[in-house]
Formats: structure tokens, C-alpha cells, sequence
């Protein structure tokens, strides 16, 4: 039996074996993968094979064929199909799982190779029975048999034999190759195992070492922090200590002798060197905060510019008193001797501030008087805006707004609580005094002068309007040029714009029309005078709201354009400068006001001012000359208030009428050609005014409606004119109450003085005279005040001392009196609670007159009916006496002898006879004192019913007396006295019915 070389060793890929048991090509191939299969030739029985070895192969191949069409036939991926992911998955299973690749190396002569290809087998194909030949096969063997036709049969059997042994001992030897293969495969899992649990445990102890060091590099993260900050605190004192001791020769300060004495120099550093010096003035403001707040030196020291600090003199110099009042240590360096020195830097370098604003403004301003000679020349208006007191503040206004913003941005980085905040707002406070105080000295005396010019030509009427003007622009001009000293630059909304001769804009437009009256005049120093103002009555004058247009000029516009967020404008001290200069107008209308009596001039001046107010009052960059023009209209009413009530008290409260005031009916009829309206405080110029109207009045028109209305006027009772032409000029020109106040006590004294009048009318003239003049002044006082829409009601409070002598009584008599008690019973406010009590009444001028004039309308009935019925009546009261005396009355009146039929007769024939011409009388007498018609209608009616009431009773009187033919009554005489009647009775309801 011939043998075969064995097959080589499977080739052994990416298994990792342990150590000692893997082969040297293990151990080299172990990084790669695992062959899924192994590969053997294609011709595994050499050229020797029997033919029945390959009729057996052949058969084995056809039925190993038909499996395989059969298994591959049949495809479960139609029914179920896998994923990609799947398929991936089971893909590295089978590589895992297959066994080794490995083919046989020995090559045979007779052993043919197609395509150089080996055919592949698996595990279960070596376990399976040897495989058929094929047909090629097959037919070799059958030429070999005819070839070696003359072979033994038993030779072939054995070479099958052998044949098949080879084989046999090939899978043999192949399957105990896969168990060791399998069994170092295992080996491998296992290592591959051991190694895969020491990789995570040291993952794991990796992790827990590098959550260790996470958490030990934040710790040393935060302990680096702490000691960051707390290295920065520890060094922030040295910071100050350094920057004191670095800066002091900076702002131009020593310390010598250990620091107990500061020497002032000249300071290196520039203020307009801006950055430079905000840096240096943070370190010293840091420097302060630090050693006067933590430090304590504000204690010991005071804080700098502080209310305790000023009262007792400089800062500066209390401090270096204090200093030199303590001991000193040569190594001493603590917190308060460096605080002291912060300060004198500090001082220091506000002092370099304080040079360059305010020290700058008063040099400025020291120039513009010894240029101008002011006070002493004042300048004139016209020249005012062009003159040096605003080109050289304007020149100047741009680098002090520099240095005072640096000063303001610091005062709001360090607040108003700091330690360093008050020397601040100090050197502020200091800069806006002086500014104001040179403004001030440089615009007084040129708007006092201005002001005492517009008086002499205008009057105080005019100057009033004229001068509301002026300051308003002044006070809108100064406004824009102190915001461009202490503005805020990015808060201005709109940019300036300069506005030539806004002051004098008035006088320069005006010039061509007055500029020949004011052509000659000088003003002191040799200067021209003012230009002369246009008159108040100007179209350019004329309000928003007027009857003319509107022309406003600059100022509104330029009132415009300082309008801004910045509020820097309402500083007190600048409001208090601007309310200075505007007193000059309150100066000057004032002087004017004390010698004014017209009520006339007082109620323009309060009118014109209103109007004034109203326009300052618009913006509020002239709210000072508001409050100016506010205070003279108080001045200015009061003294209106003043004169009111000393022209209705002289005029009517203590009039005494003349012959010619109490010429009624002859003033109603024309018969006083003279002046009646005289008051006797009046100025020359009214009297001459009143003179001239007169005599209008005597060479004018009679049916002219002016002059018809002024006969009118002058026919009214003086008092009662009087009170009506003063309360039409105050009204609405001084305060409502007030107006009510003077309005009740002057209709009182008024009612009073007509009833006075009434009487003496009464005395000269007759009743119905009297009775007309009172119904119809009541009647006019009344219609004339009704526009007033007054209540003219008041409570009057009076102090009642009639039980006084008695509570004195018993306030000696009392001998246990606690004068000091702290309580009620006290004796001093018993005697005051007893002895002193408040009586209040309801005083009601309108109801007054209501009363006074019902009153007046009954006597005129009452008066009016006597008249008319003449003896009727007196025979009609006859009869009611009698019959109202006696029980028997009717006996009694028929033989009363004025029943008389011949003297009743006579009563009515003379009755009846007078009755046309009383008729005539009232009738012309009412139309004389009352023009209107239906006024005389509603006085009349209840006349008429009257009359009628006395003849209805006189006609029964008569029925009752007349029933016999005694006493002289017969058909005859009660026929003639009953006609009588009813004629008479007709006779005054036809005069009636004609009202």
C-alpha cells in the first residue's frame, strides 16, 4: 500500500493563543482574520484511482449535485428577507465559526489544474464518504483499463484498497487537525476572554483614576482662585499706597518731613490731557474710597468736602491741623496718615479743575468790565447778544465743558455715598456759583437800565409788555449759553445755532419806525442810546389767541433748539441768577405801581402780564421770567384791589349825594347838562377824558347810539355807576374770591345808598318818583351783575364779648385757679372759653337785593293803586272800618253819612274826573323811568287788579247802603254811581292794556 504525503497544517489566522501552546505560524498570523474554509486539490486520489473508486465518486458527486440543486432550489430569503445589517451580522458568525483554510501542496504529473483553482471543502464534507469520480474520471480510468488490459484484478482491488485508505487516513488526519484546531480556538476564546475583562478592569481603573484627577484639578482649579483673589487683596492696599506715593508729583505735591508737611508745586500733569489725568484722578478717587471707607481715616480725618469740613474752614488746612495736633511716627504708615495724603492729592488735582473753570470765568469776567466799563456803562440791548459778555463766555465755554464733564462723570461713577463724592460736588457747586455770579455782575446793570428806558418812552402799560419780552429772550439765550458750559454734549438734541440779535430783535425791527425819536440820544460813556422797542399795540406784538396774527419771533426757535434731555438748566443756582436778573422788571413796575391810581392802567398791566406769563410759561427754559412776571401780577393786584376798594368805598359806601344827583326826574328828562361822572381821586388826564366826552356828547348827534347810550349811563344814580364800572374792570382781572368778596360788600353798600337816594327823592320829588327811581336801579343793578355768574353769598364771623365781664368775675372769684394745667380745665382757657364766644351769620347780597327789590315793586303797587282810586279808596276803608266795628254793620254804614247817595255821587264824579290825568301821570312817569314795555306791564297788572278788587268792594258797599230810598239813594243816584263805576273801571283797564 503505497503512501501519500500528509497534508500541511492548517493555516492558523487571526487567533491569539496562549502563550507556550501556539505555533511560531500562529503566533505570526495572529492578527489577521480566520478562513471561513479549507482548500484541497482538485484531484484528492492521484491518477491511480479504480474505477469503481470513481464510479463511486461519480456517484457521490451526482447525488451530491442533486442535494445542492435541491437545497439551493428552496430560498427562505424570498419569504423572509434579511437586512443589510443582518446579513453583516451573520457574515462574521460563519467567518468565526469556520474552520481552517488549507489545500494540498504536493502536485502530481496526472493531476490536472483548471484554471488554477482548488476546490474548497468544509468540516462537513470531510466528515462525509469520499465523492465519486466523474465522468472525465471515469473515462481515464476506462483507457487505462484497456490500456492495462493485461493487469491483475487484483491489483486494482488494492490499489482501490489503498486508494481509499489514503483518503481515509487524509479526513482522518484533516478532522483531528480541526479538533486541535477547535481546541486551540477555544483556547484562544478563552484568552481572547481573559484579556477582553483585564481590558475593562483597567478601563474601570482608568476611569476611577481619571475622575480622581478631574476632581483633584478643579480642587487645585478653585484653591488657584482663592489664592488669586486672595493675592489681589492682599496687594490692593499696596496698589493705593503706591499710586499715593507715585502721583503726588504728578499734581504737583510733596510730602517732606516723613509726610507731616504737603508742598504744593507746579503740577507735571495738563488738564486738558484727558485720559491721562481721568486715570490719575480714578487712582487717587480709588485710593480715597479705600483708606477713608475701610481704612478709617474719613473717622479720624472727616470726609472730604463734608458739611462738618466747610463749617469749620478749609479742608485741606483742618486736616493738616488735625495731623499736627497728633503724634507723629516716623515709621508710621497706616491707613489714616495715607488717607490724609489722598486727600491733598485729591484737592490737588480738583484744584487743577477748579483753575481752569472757575478762576477762568472770573478772570473773563474781570476783562469784559474793565473793556466795557460796566457797571458803570451799561450796554445797550441792541448790542447786548454781539458784545464781549457773550463772545468771550462762548469762546470759553467749550474746553470749561471738558473739564467740568470730567469732573460730573466721576461724581456719578463714585455715587453719592462715597467717601470721595463730596469734593466733587463741591468744585461743581463752586464753578456754577462763580458762573453765575459773573453773569450777574455783567448783565444787572444793562437790565435795569434797559428797563428804566422802557418806562420813560413807553409808559408802564408798554414797558410792561416790552420788558416780558426781554426777559423771556434773555433769560432763553442765557439758558443756551450755560448749557454749553455745564450741558451734557450727547444729551443736546438739537445743535445750537446762534441767532443774531435775539435780545434786541424787537428793537432792530422797529428802528425805521421810532428810529428818529431815539436818533439823538446818547448813553453814558459816549455809546448810542437804545434803539427804541416797537409800541405794544404793534402787529409784532400780537398773540397766539389774539385778533391779529401771530409773528413770535427768535426766541420760541431758540428755546427750540436748547430744548434736550439734559436737565442741567433747572440747577438751583442757575435758576436763582436767572430769577435775580428778572427781578429787575419787579424792580422797576413796582416803583411804577406805588403811584398809580387808574384802575384802567392796573387792570392793562395785570392783563398784559397774564398774556406775558402765558408765553413764558411755554417753555421751560424761561420758567424764571415767569416766576418774575408772576410775582408783579401779584403786586400788580393788589394794589388794583387796593384802589377798588378805596374807590367804592369813597364813591359809594361814604357818598353823599348832591342836588344835582338827586335831580330825578330831571336827569332822566335831560335838564343836567353837566359832567356827572367826576371822581375826585382821578388823575388830570381821566377828568380831562371825561370833560371831552361831555361835550361829544352836548355837540353830537342826539339820535347817535353812542351818545343816547352815554345819556343813560350818566342817568343812573352815582353810586350804583360806580359800583357797576369798577366790578367790570376787575372782573377776571383779580381771583375769583376776591372779586366775590368786593362784589358783596359793594352791592350792599349800594342797595343802602339807593334806598338813602329814595328818600331824599321822596321828600323832593314825590312818592311815585321815589318808587320808580328805586324799582328801576334795583332792576339794572340786577341785570348788570347777572354776567358776573356770582353766588355773593358769605359767612361773616364775629367775636362776642358780652359774657366777658362775667367770666372775669368768676375767674377772680375762683381761688383754686390751676393756671398751669396741662389740660381743659385749665383757668386761663376757661375764662377764654366762656368770656369769648364766635357769632356767625349768613350774609346773601343777592337775596338782599331780591328782597330790596320786591320790596321797592310792592310800595310802587301799593302807592301806584292809593293814587289811582283817590277818595275810592278812602271810601272803601270808611266802610270796612264801620262794618268791621259794630254788630248792627249794615244799619250802621246806611246811615253812616259818607254813605250818602249825593256824597257817594260826588266821591266817584271826582274820582272820575281826576282819573285821566293820574293815568297820564304813571303812564308817562313809567315810561320815563322804565323803557321796557313789558316791565311796565308786570308792574301795572297787579295795580290794575287792585284797583278793581277796591272798586268791586265799594260796588258791594253800595248795594248794601243803596236797598232804600234813605239817606239820599233813589233809582236815579245808584244808576249815576254804579255807571260811574264801570266807566272808571274800564277807563284804567284800557290805560293798562296799552303796556
Amino acid at each position: 500500500m503505497s503512501s501519500k504525503p500528509l497534508p500541511p497544517p492548517p493555516k492558523m489566522s487571526g487567533i491569539t493563543t496562549p502563550a507556550g501552546s501556539a505555533t511560531p505560524s500562529a503566533a505570526s498570523s495572529s492578527t489577521s482574520r480566520i478562513a471561513s474554509r479549507y482548500h484541497t486539490p482538485s484531484g484528492v486520489g492521484g491518477s491511480g484511482g479504480a474505477s469503481a473508486t470513481s464510479a463511486t465518486r461519480g456517484n457521490n458527486a451526482s447525488k451530491q449535485k442533486s442535494y445542492s440543486s435541491r437545497s439551493s432550489s428552496v430560498s427562505y430569503e424570498n419569504f423572509a428577507p434579511r437586512t443589510a445589517e443582518q446579513r453583516a451580522r451573520l457574515a462574521r458568525i460563519a467567518a468565526l465559526t469556520a474552520g481552517p483554510c488549507f489545500g494540498d501542496s504536493s502536485s502530481s504529473n496526472n493531476e490536472q489544474k483548471v484554471d488554477d483553482e482548488q476546490v474548497a471543502f468544509t468540516l462537513t464534507e470531510a466528515m462525509c464518504p469520499p465523492k465519486l469520480l466523474s465522468s472525465s474520471t471515469k473515462n481515464n480510468a476506462i483507457m487505462m483499463g484497456v490500456t492495462n488490459s493485461g493487469s491483475s484484478s487484483s491489483t486494482a482491488v488494492d490499489e482501490t484498497i489503498a486508494n481509499t485508505l489514503s483518503q481515509t487516513y487524509t479526513q482522518t488526519t484533516n478532522l483531528s487537525t480541526l479538533i486541535k484546531h477547535s481546541a486551540s480556538l477555544r483556547l484562544a476564546l478563552h484568552a481572547s476572554l481573559n484579556i477582553g475583562n483585564d481590558v475593562s478592569r483597567r478601563h474601570a481603573d482608568l476611569l476611577r483614576h481619571s475622575g480622581e484627577l478631574s476632581a483633584a484639578a478643579e480642587r487645585l482649579q478653585h484653591e488657584e482662585q482663592v489664592l488669586s483673589a486672595r493675592a489681589e487683596e492682599i496687594g490692593m492696599p499696596l496698589q493705593h499706597y503706591d499710586a499715593v506715593d507715585r502721583i503726588g508729583p504728578l499734581v504737583g505735591v510733596l510730602f517732606k518731613e516723613g509726610g507731616r508737611v504737603v508742598v504744593r508745586g507746579i503740577a507735571r500733569l495738563h488738564v486738558d490731557n484727558a485720559e491721562e489725568f481721568v486715570d490719575v484722578l480714578g487712582q487717587i478717587d480709588d485710593a480715597v474710597e479705600f483708606f477713608g471707607g475701610s481704612g478709617g481715616g474719613a473717622e479720624v480725618f472727616g470726609r472730604p468736602g463734608s458739611s462738618l469740613a466747610n463749617a469749620r474752614g478749609n479742608n485741606a488746612a483742618r486736616r493738616e491741623k488735625l495731623a499736627a495736633q497728633q503724634a507723629f511716627e516716623s515709621t508710621a504708615s497706616g491707613s489714616a496718615e495715607y488717607y490724609r495724603r489722598a486727600c491733598a492729592l485729591q484737592d490737588a488735582a480738583l484744584e487743577l479743575l477748579r483753575v481752569g473753570v472757575a478762576d477762568r470765568v472770573s478772570q473773563t469776567c474781570a476783562q469784559i468790565q474793565d473793556a466795557l466799563n460796566i457797571p458803570k456803562v451799561p450796554i445797550a440791548a441792541d448790542k447786548l447778544e454781539a458784545s464781549l459778555v457773550y463772545t468771550r463766555f462762548h469762546g470759553i465755554s467749550k474746553r470749561s465743558n471738558a473739564l467740568i464733564s470730567i469732573a460730573r462723570k466721576r461724581l456719578d461713577a463714585l455715587g453719592n455715598d462715597s467717601v470721595a463724592s463730596a469734593s466733587y460736588d463741591d468744585l461743581l457747586t463752586l464753578c456754577r456759583n462763580t458762573y453765575c455770579g459773573a453773569r450777574e455782575t455783567l448783565l444787572t446793570a444793562t437790565v435795569r437800565r434797559h428797563m428804566d428806558i422802557l418806562k420813560e418812552r413807553h409808559g408802564l402799560v408798554g414797558m410792561t409788555r416790552l420788558a416780558s419780552l426781554f426777559l423771556i429772550r434773555l433769560c432763553t439765550v442765557e439758558t443756551a449759553l450755560y448749557l454749553d458750559f455745564f450741558g451734557d454734549p450727547e444729551k443736546r438734541r438739537y445743535p445750537r445755532k446762534k441767532t443774531k440779535g435775539a435780545l434786541s430783535q424787537v428793537d432792530e425791527e422797529d428802528e425805521t419806525k421810532e428810529g428818529g425819536d431815539a436818533a439823538g440820544e446818547k448813553k453814558e460813556g459816549g455809546d448810542e442810546g437804545e434803539k427804541v422797542p416797537p409800541s405794544p399795540g404793534s402787529p409784532h406784538f400780537k398773540r397766539m389767541g389774539s385778533a391779529g396774527s401771530h409773528t413770535v419771533p427768535a426766541a420760541s426757535a431758540l428755546a427750540s433748539q436748547v430744548l434736550s434731555e439734559d436737565a442741567t438748566y433747572r440747577d438751583a443756582e442757575f435758576q436763582s441768577a436767572l430769577g435775580n436778573l428778572c427781578s429787575s422788571l419787579h424792580r422797576t413796575v413796582r416803583r411804577g405801581l406805588v403811584s398809580v391810581l387808574d384802575l384802567d392802567v392796573l387792570c392793562q398791566v395785570v392783563s398784559v402780564l397774564r398774556e406775558e406769563r402765558s408765553v413764558a410759561n411755554s417753555s421751560p427754559t424761561t420758567l424764571a421770567a415767569a416766576r418774575a412776571v408772576s410775582g408783579v401780577i401779584r403786586d400788580a393786584q393788589e394794589r388794583l384791589i387796593f384802589c377798588a376798594n378805596g374807590a367804592l368805598h369813597k364813591e359809594v359806601a361814604r357818598f353823599k349825594p348832591t342836588i344835582n344827583d338827586l335831580n330825578y326826574p330831571g336827569k332822566l328828562l335831560g335838564e343836567e347838562p353837566k359832567v356827572s361822572i367826576i371822581i375826585e381821586d382821578e388823575s388830570n388826564s381821566n377828568k380831562k377824558k371825561e370833560e371831552t366826552t361831555a361835550e361829544a356828547k352836548k355837540e353830537g348827534d342826539p339820535n347817535d347810539a353812542v351818545a343816547a347810550q352815554l345819556r343813560v349811563y350818566e342817568s343812573w344814580f352815582p353810586p350804583m355807576r360806580s359800583v357797576l364800572r369798577i366790578l367790570s374792570k376787575i372782573f377776571r382781572v383779580v381771583e375769583p374770591r376776591v372779586f366775590e368778596d368786593i362784589a358783596l360788600s359793594s352791592v350792599q353798600s349800594c342797595t343802602k345808598s339807593l334806598k338813602d337816594g329814595s328818600v331824599h327823592i321822596l321828600r323832593k320829588s314825590g312818592q311815585i318818583h321815589a318808587d320808580l327811581f328805586l324799582v328801576k336801579h334795583l332792576l339794572i343793578l340786577r341785570e348788570q351783575l347777572s354776567p358776573f355768574d356770582i353766588q355773593l353769598r358769605s359767612v361773616e364771623r364775629q367775636l362776642d364779648f358780652s359774657e366777658a365781664g362775667r367770666a372775669v368775675t368768676r375767674f377772680l372769684a375762683n381761688r383754686n385757679r390751676r393756671l398751669f394745667s396741662m389740660s381743659t380745665e385749665n383757668a386761663l382757657i376757661t375764662l377764654l372759653r366762656e368770656g369769648v364766644s364766635v357769632q356767625e351769620s349768613s350774609v346773601d347780597s343777592k337775596r338782599d337785593l331780591e328782597d330790596c327789590l320786591r320790596s321797592a315793586c310792592n310800595d310802587f303797587i301799593e302807592h301806584t293803586s292809593s293814587t289811582l282810586l283817590g277818595p275810592i279808596g278812602g271810601f272803601v276803608d270808611q266802610c270796612k272800618n264801620v262794618a268791621g266795628s259794630t254788630s248792627s254793620s249794615a244799619d250802621a254804614l246806611a246811615r253812616a253819612p259818607f254813605t250818602n247817595g249825593v256824597v257817594v255821587k260826588g266821591v266817584f264824579a271826582s274820582a272820575l274826573q281826576y282819573l285821566d290825568g293820574e293815568l297820564e301821570n304813571v303812564s308817562k312817569q313809567m315810561n320815563l323811568y322804565l323803557e321796557n314795555a313789558a316791565t311796565q306791564g308786570i308792574l301795572l297788572k297787579p295795580v290794575v287788579r287792585k284797583v278793581t278788587r277796591s272798586l268791586e268792594e265799594a260796588k258791594r258797599f253800595i248795594g248794601e247802603v243803596s236797598q232804600g230810598e234813605d239817606n239820599g239813594w233813589d233809582l236815579e243816584v245808584r244808576s249815576d254811581v254804579l255807571k260811574s263805576i264801570e266807566e272808571y273801571e274800564a277807563k284804567v283797564k284800557i290805560a293798562s292794556s296799552k303796556k
